[in-house]
């Protein structure tokens, strides 16, 4: 059966290379994703349980005021758990460490299973870690919009308490996925390309192995 399946794949790849290259870009992400989810709370639990960084807050580059008149952060937890403060430091590392490990698991996996590329490592792990930290900026600054309002949702509307904490860590970490998702994939056309073997560099192996 894992001959058939993986004989079909590569008749699928070979009939439709970038439509093959975005579906395994999707599985891939999908699974990384899953990684995310189990992590995010854990990690997060492990700080608050463990440490008094819930109680710190982390809040940095202010950029503008929110409706109420009040300032608004790029990176925003206040002091004290959700939904009345924002996590603090323990929900700020929880987020980052958990998509650090993610990134850093997503870029081998994409740059040596979807798009096979065997450019220079160190470059595309250049470009990789500049996209990453712009794009941790633009979700950090959307963030500031949903995550409030989600925790409210889950844990005080519907009266869910900590298990509506879990849910909406769950939905958070989702939409910081998916702004991933749609960003990172023409970044990694880019960055992971496929530099064919030149004709000379074939011919002069040719050349040696005849002598």
């Amino acid at each position: 059966m894992f001959a058939s399946i993986k004989s079909w794949w590569a008749g699928f790849q070979s009939r439709h290379p970038e439509l093959s290259k975005f579906t395994m870009f999707l599985l891939l992400s999908n699974g990384v994703t899953v990684l995310q989810l189990a992590l995010m709370p854990l990690f997060r639990w492990g700080f608050a349980t463990f440490t008094d960084l819930t109680d710190v807050g982390f809040q940095v580059l202010p950029v503008g005021s929110n409706i109420d008149g009040s300032q608004y952060y790029m990176f925003d937890y206040a002091a004290g758990p959700l939904p009345g403060g924002g996590g603090g430091l323990a929900y700020f590392l929880a987020v980052q460490i958990t998509l650090l490990i993610a990134q850093v698991l997503n870029f081998f996996l994409q740059r040596n299973i979807t798009f096979k590329s065997n450019t220079s490592i160190w470059v595309a792990a250049m470009w990789y870690t500049i996209a990453y930290i712009v794009i941790t900026f633009i979700a950090a600054a959307a963030q500031g919009f949903y995550k409030a309002p989600i925790y409210e949702f889950f844990m005080d509307t519907l009266g869910w308490g900590s298990t509506g904490s879990v849910v909406a860590d769950v939905i958070t970490m989702i939409i910081n996925s998916a702004i991933s998702f749609w960003v990172f994939y023409p970044i990694f056309k880019v960055i992971f390309r496929q530099v064919p073997v030149s004709v000379e560099v074939a011919d002069d192996t040719v050349d040696s192995a005849s002598r």
